[in-house]
């Protein structure tokens, strides 16, 4: 038994949950997301609970049971509290900024990278920290990656874009390892 998806799931006051055959609908305070349930998987709703089951004990419906139930979990944290990422620019010159609903990232390169924010997140430029957050959890963490890929931290220096707290292993260089 999946022991992630066995966990029931609270529904806070404030949220709704409406089912139109196999898309389930999740209102709450900062907006609405859906999710399609796939075959094999049923939710029941009890009181203010959420109880995913599945079928049979096929590989598939195993592997969808506990996925499923924590995408149904990160909906409802979604819906009520929100979602947010982090993102520091470490080197001499980085700066970010917001133009109509452009993120325009200046990382070293010789032009400056512009980036439309989607309609569903919303991002703050604050010093160098860019604070992405939105109700969709796949959403704000992807256009965080796609961000952190345009400047990976590097190894060396450690100059680049990276999340809010993330160590980043420092190499020696060449000219410290002769002298050894």
């Amino acid at each position: 038994m999946s022991r992630i998806g066995v966990q029931p799931i609270t529904l806070p006051d404030g949220v709704t949950l409406t089912r139109d055959d196999r898309v389930v609908t999740l209102t709450g305070s900062k907006g609405e997301l859906s999710l399609l349930l796939p075959e094999g998987v049923e939710i029941a709703q009890k009181d203010k609970n959420l109880q995913v089951s599945r079928e049979s004990d096929e590989r598939e419906h195993r592997a969808l049971h506990g996925t499923i139930r924590s995408l149904l979990a990160n909906m409802v944290t979604g819906i009520t509290e929100g979602f947010v990422k982090k993102l520091e620019l470490i080197g001499i010159g980085y700066r970010a900024s917001i133009e109509d609903n452009q993120l325009i990232l200046l990382v070293g390169f010789t032009h400056p990278v512009k980036m439309t924010i989607p309609e569903d997140l919303e991002a703050k430029v604050e010093k160098n920290v860019i604070t992405i957050s939105g109700i969709d959890r796949q959403r704000v963490g992807q256009f965080a990656a796609i961000i952190r890929d345009v400047r990976p931290p590097e190894p060396y220096k450690g100059k680049g874009i990276r999340y809010a707290g993330e160590k980043v292993r420092m190499k020696q260089g060449k000219a410290v390892k002769a002298g050894s």
